[in-house]
């Protein structure tokens, strides 16, 4: 079998662009094309000012752009030109329809699919890297099957991202592991080492993990839903410390040290956010609620409910901290995207913590080092936010330029986000951290207006 020498990767988003830019960065004879029908986005990557902030991405992309490493709206000439087809589309969950609320949306896979049958000629791998549902390449080979010629075979794999935002790069330099799924028949097999070879590159044969396609399926979604499991675990046991007395830091400490169990993912929080957990969950829930295991979507379902709870909750302390109203009072938002080292606010608790205080009346000023002032914007003019009330964001949300006049005049300081700019420490007002009233110990004096604040250690 001929090795990979042309890649095309289709949707040039958060998972597409850094994976296939480290592709590029580490396989200098192979040429790789990112395509996206944005053409803004595609600008973007071929521009200085790239349309994500991921730390390293920068350099990564300027060190192979333009010689093997491509940024196009010309889908179609990829296709054709490419050995090798990524999938990386986005698979929101479904607001209308059957599984609304839960399954995932896959119109665009199926729309990928389809335009590639219609293109494609001889022998090419395709590969979903999109998050997908279980058994979602059996579809995707149903319609190549169906709309196949005579001179083209097209062979399906999965081989799911595993990254972390914030540390994408590393993450995709030094894997944990890499995932690859594909058919147990001749060409399956040949298909899966075609692209085991692109990865042995740079990460060792020990790490890359080969399974069938429903395996690599399934164990992407069961990871998120594990990670996800352990945030609103520590997060429920953070409102019994509450109540208690005890230090939600210690008892994670107390818990990590286990090494049945281990420390990461223990860390309490406003919630959990971005593009993959919460949608990955609902995704098994109704896997399971279409396999008839109630009881095992309950469970899933609870982790989702949890995270809601977690949000509503620290909201609720923010109020109870501020004389039980929080009207006209101006309110430092410090972070708007889900995690810090990363400009993406896709289900940031930031969002609905900012609804829950709008719906209180609050006049909220936010800062976030890398999201631009449109995307906050947009984020709280959606329906779901500010319901029938549109005009609310252009009364009580101001987007700041500077840290410092985010916090101006300001009657309660908030840090959703873990940005390192926002230590505690440099800070002279009242704080509340992930639903904890914090004084600072420093020279600066409080807020005069805030009540007298229980210190608590963090």
């Amino acid at each position: 079998m001929q090795p990979v020498r042309s890649i095309c990767c289709i949707g040039a988003g958060y998972v597409g662009g850094p994976s296939c830019s480290v592709i590029a960065y580490t396989c200098p004879e192979i040429s790789v094309t990112v395509v996206d029908v944005n053409g803004d986005r595609i600008r973007a990557w071929n521009s200085a000012q790239l349309p994500i902030f991921e730390p390293g991405l920068q350099e990564v992309v300027e060190s192979c752009r333009g010689r093997n490493l491509f940024f196009s709206t010309d889908i179609d000439g990829a296709i054709k030109k490419a050995d090798l087809i990524f999938i990386s589309v986005n698979t929101p969950t479904k607001t209308y329809g059957l599984g609304k609320g839960q399954a995932p949306d896959l119109k665009y896979i199926e729309a990928c699919a389809r335009r590639i049958a219609s293109l494609a000629t001889g022998y090419k791998i395709v590969v979903e890297k999109s998050t997908v549902p279980v058994r979602a390449a059996e579809s995707i080979k149903r319609i190549f099957d169906s709309n196949t010629k005579n001179d083209l075979h097209l062979e399906v794999l999965s081989n799911p991202e595993f990254l972390a935002e914030g540390t994408a790069i590393d993450d995709l330099k030094s894997p944990d592991r890499v995932l690859i799924g594909g058919e147990e028949t001749a060409k399956g097999k040949q298909a899966v080492e075609a692209l085991v070879r692109i990865y042995e590159r740079w990460v060792p044969r020990t790490k890359i993990i080969t399974t069938n396609t429903w395996s690599s399926e399934l164990s992407k979604l069961a990871a998120n839903a594990f990670l996800a499991q352990r945030i609103s675990s520590i997060n429920s046991i953070a409102a019994v410390c509450e109540a208690t007395g005890a230090d939600v830091g210690e008892v994670a400490h107390a818990i990590g040290t286990d090494s049945r169990i281990g420390s990461r993912f223990l860390k309490a929080s406003v919630g959990f956010g971005g593009s993959c957990f919460q949608k990955d969950v609902l995704n098994l829930v109704y896997l399971c609620e279409s396999l008839n295991l109630p009881e095992v979507a309950r469970y899933w379902q609870q982790v989702v409910e949890i995270n809601d709870y977690q949000r509503r909750r620290f909201a609720t302390r923010i109020i109870g901290c501020l004389f039980n109203t929080v009207t006209d009072k101006r309110i430092a938002m410090l972070g708007f995207a889900f995690k810090k080292d990363t400009g993406d606010t896709r289900e940031s608790s930031s969002i609905y913590i900012c609804k829950y205080l709008m719906e209180e009346g609050a006049q909220l000023h936010i800062f976030d080092p890398k999201v631009q002032k449109e995307q906050i914007i947009n984020d709280l003019s959606q329906s779901c936010i500010v319901g029938e009330e549109p005009d609310r964001v252009t009364k009580l949300v101001t987007v700041e330029k500077d840290v410092y006049e985010a916090c101006e005049g300001a009657h309660a300081i908030v840090i959703c986000t873990e940005w390192d700019v926002f230590k505690v420490e440099t800070i002279g007002k009242r704080v509340v951290k992930n639903g904890i009233p914090y004084t600072p110990t420093s020279s600066c004096k409080a807020d005069p207006l805030a009540p007298p604040a229980k210190k608590v250690k963090l």
